[in-house]
């Protein structure tokens, strides 16, 4: 007989996942040509060159406990220290190695930061619409999520009612900008009036609020919009970055924390960092990828595939009469679903064998996510289908 906390979770498993897993279904019947899946951020775009022959390169002359061995649990000292260069030339901060503890890609950094922070019953609140398996991650240490109302006409933050939910029991905020599923950036002056809401509450609770900034798309941006970076506005804050889609590398696994020596009780949320990394079973991040990513900092992966990719699915679902937001960051379009059932109207998507999310799964139902990492081929193939369906519901 299972945990009773994962039958909870079972019962609860991700509809992006159930949709991709049908989406392996449907290729196996009508073939994988016919079949436009847009359910999973999975890139359908190769690393830069500069990967392959940074592992070629690595595995023939580096020393073999420098490639597979273990090291320390927050990673390599010489990667880290290479990463907090870099950031700090990009964003004129002052870290150091210390500063960086290497991780398991972005969920692997939060799970590591929810251990290291969360005592039971603890509150973690998060802006809807919001990735489903924050949920999950502040549950498996038997943390509360605390839900904020999404804002439908723009999609940034609702900050009346964020700070009506602070309460002495809040622990965390996470924010997650460029953001899935709406592909919203977080302005900067959102980012102010959010930050300043913390150190207001801080200051009248008496308690230590810590900011999480998830930022796995940080580098999918278009027209020069600018992400603000937020260790230069509130003191208590963690970002979890992960390659995964800078460099296309989902599969492997790797990310960092930056935990800045502003962060209360500093020394001890490193150190808790470091041993939350060993007993959750991550041991270390992977070695191989720690030193890839090291040579290959400045790379990025060519953002005009995705730009491509969201004009034309912009323009022509818009002009068939779906209604959404134009994504600024990331590469999702999150659409209003033409019928108030979103869940129903994802499953009327399975006859044109068009794929999609329901926006029930990030916490804004009546909506649905289009996740456009797929090849241009794939979005041309599928706007018959998206047109028929909405002339369907017409």
């Amino acid at each position: 007989m299972i945990s009773k906390k994962m039958v909870d979770y079972v019962k609860g498993s991700s509809l992006i996942r159930a949709m991709f897993e049908e989406g392996k279904r449907l290729a196996s019947i009508y073939g994988a040509e016919n079949v436009y899946d847009f359910s999973l951020g999975n890139p359908n775009l190769e690393p830069p060159s500069t990967v392959k022959e940074a592992i070629v390169d690595i595995l023939n002359n580096e020393p073999n406990t420098m490639v597979h061995g273990y090291m320390s649990n927050s990673g390599y000292e010489d990667v880290r220290e290479t990463i907090a260069n870099s950031i700090n030339k990009k964003f004129n901060t002052s870290f150091t190695e210390k500063n960086i503890v290497m991780t398991v890609g972005a969920a692997g950094g939060l799970n590591v930061t929810f251990k290291t922070l969360l005592n039971p019953e603890d509150e973690v609140v998060v802006f809807a619409p919001y990735f489903g398996e924050y949920r999950s991650y502040a549950a498996n240490y038997d943390g509360k999520l605390v839900v904020v109302s999404p804002n439908t006409i723009d999609f940034q933050p609702n900050l009346d009612e964020f700070k009506s939910k602070i309460t002495d029991k809040t622990k965390a905020v996470i924010i997650n900008s460029p953001n899935n599923p709406t592909g919203v950036v977080y302005s900067e002056e959102t980012i102010i009036k959010l930050t300043n809401i913390l150190k207001e509450k801080q200051k009248e609770l008496g308690t230590d609020i810590y900011l999480i900034s998830d930022e796995p798309y940080r580098e999918l941006v278009y027209d020069n919009i600018q992400v603000p970076y937020l260790t230069k506005y509130y003191d208590n804050t963690i970002v979890g970055y992960s390659y995964s889609k800078s460099l296309s590398l989902p599969g492997e696994r790797i990310g960092y924390l930056v935990i800045p020596n502003e962060v209360s009780d500093f020394e001890n949320v490193v150190s808790a960092a470091n041993v939350a990394t060993r007993i959750l079973g991550y041991v270390n991040a992977p070695s191989l990828f720690q030193r890839v990513i090291a040579r290959c900092l400045d790379d990025k992966v060519n953002i005009d595939f995705y730009n491509k990719n969201r004009e034309l699915l912009y323009s022509e679902l818009t002009s068939y009469g779906y209604n959404c937001i134009k994504p600024e960051g990331a590469f999702y379009l999150f659409v209003k679903s033409p019928i108030e059932n979103d869940i129903e109207f994802c499953n009327m998507a399975k006859k044109y064998n068009i794929l999609i999310v329901p926006g029930t799964s990030f916490a804004c139902p009546g909506y649905i996510r289009i996740a456009y990492c797929v090849a241009y081929s794939t979005i041309e193939n599928a706007l018959p289908g998206f047109k028929s369906l909405i002339e369907s519901i017409k």
